[in-house]
């Protein structure tokens, strides 16, 4: 007598192949590396805490919970989803993961720079929308990408 192995019709409907591939996928790739669906759960919980404050002042070298500068908001927006980040725009560039402008997500850290130098970072929301908080005397908010001059990189 013979099991018969029962596979989900969804399964059924792509192959073994695909099945394999899914599950290789969705595993971590390498130590010390999260899978892309644990990355995505991170970046979409940063894009919420980014969101939640909106309309906070922005105060340069504060990092929160009140009070930001860009890099600021996005480390604790990080943090408060269990990434830990750099303190500076440029240091959390150096640490990303970078990816092209047709991989980004809602979630990704968006980098604008002048020749190599990173001067300001956002949290993109999608529609070519970030959650930032963009200089003295104004306050967290979303903001249409403005400049073609960015980076984008993915939180590990």
């Amino acid at each position: 007598m013979s099991a018969q192995v029962h596979v989900p019709s969804l399964f059924a409907r792509f192959g073994t192949a695909s099945v394999l591939t899914l599950a290789v996928t969705s595993t971590m790739l390498a130590p010390g590396m999260v899978s892309e669906a644990e990355a995505a759960a991170h970046s979409t919980k940063a894009l919420k805490v980014a969101a939640s404050k909106k309309g906070a002042p922005y105060k340069y070298g504060a990092a929160g919970p009140s009070r930001f500068d860009c890099s600021g908001l996005t480390l604790y927006s990080f943090k408060k989803a269990g990434k830990k980040l750099p303190r500076t725009a440029q240091q959390q560039y150096n640490k990303t993961r970078h990816i092209a402008k047709s991989q980004r997500k809602r979630g990704d850290l968006v980098f604008f720079h002048s020749g190599r130098s990173v001067y300001h970072v956002g949290i993109y929301a999608g529609a070519g929308k970030i959650w930032h908080s963009p200089k003295s005397g104004d306050v967290v908010r979303l903001a249409k990408i403005w400049s073609k001059s960015v980076w984008y990189g993915r939180v590990r």
